[in-house]
């Protein structure tokens, strides 16, 4: 059973704009985005902390309290390092190779940025509901599995003209389905243990529904990323959509059960889930130089060395985020170092203006895009 602060390490990664994974670019302004043949993926992954993020593995909570069924000597080698430069590269190898070299990352208040949610909250659903919508909403204030009364940019989006029909959600997490309003929003929305039937059943997608339904539970309204990540790459593969979301939940899970050991193996499979989305987008002529990746958290954590495993309203700095995000409109400004905050809010509106629409216009109270987003007109 999800814990009533849910996480969601949300990746706002943006993918695209590069044609060979290695390419590297140092400029600081953005290529435009065209958005009659724009794609926007948003990936997010509950709960994972700015501090991992920016610093890497915090040796501090290598220890045996924190990692009873994991060998501390082991994720040591694997994770720590003599630098944050160089532990963060050891923990999220491709986010900090490729991602933010091609794009840009905030949140990394070592050196000033300040990137957070504007819910008060700083737990789950808010979080979705902020991201998704562009706004806080005082009603969202649970984990319930309550379908969300207000629209997402998602679902306005896929009743857009060039839009409609290529839209699709999936989430570890079965509440992600509430956070869409499954029963409203009018396209594929997949989480949890669901099976995933709106497209032709295939040997592999069979086998991904069978695992999902008959693996044994550690939480009753999750699943494991592995299923979760694969079951979506099988909905790209046979449709396309041009809007994707995927969310992740091992990082918060895994965070509120004490194992530091796992959750930095979560955090890492993260990464590698996104090199792996990488990768089909820069195999797929649809997707190649055409795709925006973007990676954010639905809220942060408290810090060492026990508050790192809640957040919430008692624990006001879990309401520090990353964003990071790489592709066409987006500037290659790297890692952000002061400047003026940016928040969860803008999410919404950033999808928006990639496709060429106007979400601020559609909802005033919304955050405004992030900012130097470039687009064609």
């Amino acid at each position: 059973m999800k814990f009533c602060l849910k996480r969601t390490f949300v990746l706002f990664a943006i993918v695209g704009a590069s044609a060979a994974l290695t390419s590297l670019r140092a400029q600081t302004t953005a290529q435009s985005a065209d958005p009659a043949n724009e794609h926007v993926f948003l990936v997010m992954t509950d709960g994972l902390r700015w501090q991992e993020v920016f610093r890497g593995a915090d040796p501090s909570l290598l220890t045996k309290a924190n990692n009873d069924d994991r060998p501390v000597d082991t994720l040591v080698r694997q994770y720590v390092r003599s630098t944050p430069q160089q532990a963060r590269a050891a923990l999220m190898p491709f986010l900090w190779s490729h991602i933010v070299p091609e794009g840009e990352i905030y949140g990394n208040r070592d050196k000033g940025s300040d990137a957070h949610v504007t819910n008060g909250f700083n737990f789950s659903y808010p979080g979705y509901n902020e991201t998704l919508t562009g706004r806080a909403d005082p009603r969202i204030n649970s984990n319930d599995p309550t379908p969300n009364p207000n629209v997402t940019v998602f679902e306005w989006l896929n009743k857009q003209s060039g839009l409609t029909g290529k839209t699709a959600a999936f989430g570890a997490w079965s509440v992600i389905a509430d956070a869409f309003n499954r029963q409203r929003c009018g396209f594929t929305d997949n989480a949890g243990f669901d099976p995933l039937t709106s497209i032709p059943m295939t040997p592999r997608l069979d086998l991904l529904n069978h695992l999902k339904a008959e693996t044994p539970r550690l939480w009753d309204d999750e699943t494991f990323d592995a299923p979760t990540f694969y079951t979506s790459l099988e909905y790209l593969e046979a449709k396309h959509p041009r809007l994707f979301y995927l969310s992740l939940g091992d990082t918060d899970e895994l965070a509120h059960a004490g194992s530091y050991g796992r959750y930095l193996e979560a955090a890492n499979r993260v990464d590698r889930y996104l090199q792996r989305l990488w990768e089909f987008v820069q195999a797929n002529p649809d997707y190649r130089d055409h795709t925006t990746l973007i990676l954010l958290t639905d809220h942060g954590r408290g810090d060492a060395p026990v508050e790192w495993k809640s957040h919430g309203q008692k624990i006001p700095d879990s309401k520090y985020i990353f964003i990071a995000a790489m592709g066409p409109g987006i500037p290659h400004s790297g890692e952000i170092s002061g400047g003026k905050p940016v928040t969860q809010s803008q999410i919404a509106a950033t999808v928006a203006r990639l496709v060429g629409k106007d979400w601020n216009k559609q909802t005033p109270a919304a955050g405004q895009p992030l900012p130097g987003i470039l687009v064609s007109h």
